[in-house]
């Protein structure tokens, strides 16, 4: 998927060297394999010890990729319980510290750099040109002290406005990645706030860096097969290449995030509750998973008398609808209060007070094809234990969280076979759910709009607040991207359009409760 940035969020972007502009990561592996190799075997001989080699893929990312070399060898050396004195800077590389073993690797690596030419992906140079010829500052920032070498040989030199290399974080004493201070001081030298620089790294260690300093935007760049990784230590998005970046789309666009580096709801509440004594709110609520915990089964998944007063308490308020792929009689059931509103199915089902009410007129006509497609998915998934075909009036949930894990990859290749059969319907995918929908231009952000249309608060001096934890609450973020309040409940990494995050149901019935007593007085 095309990452963007735009020229009206960010003033300048900073490159990580090895992996993204040039491809000196494969020299830098062959000499930190050949330095580990090395005494590792010696120190298996010694210790009369099976010898383990140092893993050019798995070893390298998890332990030296990103970082300064003494840091790298440390980290290491700490994964194999080995325990060196650290030495000093100008060891010979044949003493056994981290600073002689440090300098050993830069040896194997100066000599492989001497027999080979620096390689550049294209790709990162046309874009850096672009963001160039855009007013962009761009900068070098590298854990390497050869970077200036590196850059000279590739005569890449001119590109950057500025370089914080390894021998500028000696210089100026700045810990290396995964600490921040590199790129912040990089950022300083170009003069623009860490807000509005966007960094793009292909190291753990980087996107750690950048997540920690509060940058605008943690771009990864997975050429190894490390996505998850990546977005486990803070990248807001990963591509494999950087052709996949594109620069001043949209400008309605919301801008996509990782909830690593999103800030907190609650800590941002008094701000919100300032501006809605001249903007009342409308609040929007997902159920599973915003209101209850996730349960195994969706029956159980029943709403706590305090969680319900809640509610209650703020429907007295503002106006509140609950939005949920539930089925819209059961979502009632569950909820139990006359004052609320309801969109069940995703929104094609809504009923509330003031006889508000509504049944998507397309969405009727496929009734009588998800009766088909519901007997299908049962006849195709009943072998299949802890499977859970459940229909609602306008869509099908496939439930897979209680199959096992060696089961659960038969799911999806049913469904779409089923699916393929049936074009009308489209696939949404929810947490350990597939979702069966009529293929019609209808989703939770929809109903959101005909709500606030039809509750006559579709103006600008209302604010709409949604909050919900699923991957079918981003239509609901999207459509309200610049005009609303959007928060994702999230306790795991996982990119998002909203703004702000809460990590679970009991924050999220925190901030309601303080919301409703702000808007009471």
């Amino acid at each position: 998927m095309p990452v963007t940035i735009s020229t009206t969020d960010f003033d300048a972007v900073l490159f990580d060297l090895d992996g993204v502009v040039t491809q000196t990561e494969k020299l830098h592996t062959i000499a930190w394999k050949a330095l580990f190799d090395e005494f590792l075997s010696r120190v298996a001989q010694r210790n009369g010890t099976p010898f383990v080699p140092f893993d050019a893929e798995t070893d390298y990312l998890q332990y030296v990729d990103g970082k300064q070399r003494y840091d790298g060898v440390t980290s290491f050396l700490a994964a194999r319980d080995i325990t060196l004195p650290y030495g000093d800077p100008e060891d010979d590389s044949s003493r056994e510290t981290v600073c002689g073993l440090g300098n050993k690797k830069n040896a194997a690596f100066l000599a492989c750099l001497a027999e080979k030419s620096v390689e550049v992906f294209a790709s990162t140079i046309v874009l850096i040109k672009a963001l160039r010829q855009k007013g962009l500052k761009i900068a070098i920032v590298s854990s390497s002290k050869n970077c200036k070498i590196v850059l000279e040989q590739a005569g890449l030199t001119d590109l950057f406005d500025t370089r914080v290399d390894g021998v500028e974080s000696a210089t100026c004493q700045l810990p290396g990645k995964p600490a921040p201070d590199t790129y912040l001081e990089a950022a300083r030298r170009l003069a623009v706030r860490p807000e509005r620089a966007a960094i793009v790294e292909d190291a753990n260690s980087g996107v750690e860096a950048g997540h920690k300093g509060g940058f605008g935007l943690v771009l990864g760049v997975a050429r190894q097969d490390n996505r998850a990784a990546l977005e486990q230590h803070g990248a807001d998005a990963v591509v494999t290449d950087l052709e996949d970046v594109r620069i001043d789309p949209n400008p309605e666009q919301p801008r996509i995030r990782n909830t690593l580096n999103l800030p907190s709801a609650l800590s941002h509440l008094p701000a919100f509750i300032h501006s809605l004594q001249e903007k009342p709110p409308v609040v929007f609520l997902d159920y599973d998973g915003t209101l209850t915990p996730i349960v195994s089964r969706p029956e159980l998944a029943t709403l706590t008398p305090d969680m319900r007063h809640t509610l209650a308490a703020l429907a007295e308020q503002c106006p509140v609808a609950i939005v949920s792929g539930r089925d819209l009689g059961a979502l009632q059931t569950l909820v139990q209060l006359e004052s609320v509103y309801y969109a069940g199915s995703h929104g094609f089902d809504i009923a509330g007070p003031r006889q508000v009410r509504m049944q998507h007129a397309k969405g009727l006509e496929f009734l009588p094809l998800l009766d088909a497609v519901e007997t299908q998915l049962h006849h195709q998934l009943s072998p299949i234990q802890g499977a859970l075909v459940e229909r609602k009036k306008f869509t099908i949930a496939v439930h897979f969280r209680n199959v096992a894990p060696e089961q659960a990859t038969r799911i999806e290749p049913l469904v779409d076979a089923v699916l393929k059969t049936h074009p009308q319907l489209r696939k949404g995918l929810g947490k350990k759910v597939f979702e069966l929908q009529p293929r019609l231009d209808w989703h939770k952000g929809k109903a959101v709009l005909w709500l606030l249309d039809t509750l006559g608060r579709h103006t600008p001096d209302i604010v709409p607040i949604y909050i919900g934890d699923d991957l079918t609450d981003e239509d609901a973020f999207h459509t309200l991207a610049g005009h609303g309040l959007t928060i994702v409940v999230a306790d795991t990494p996982r990119r998002t359009a909203a703004r702000y995050t809460l990590q679970n149901p009991a924050q999220v019935q925190t901030l309601l409760q303080r919301l409703a007593a702000a808007l009471s007085t």
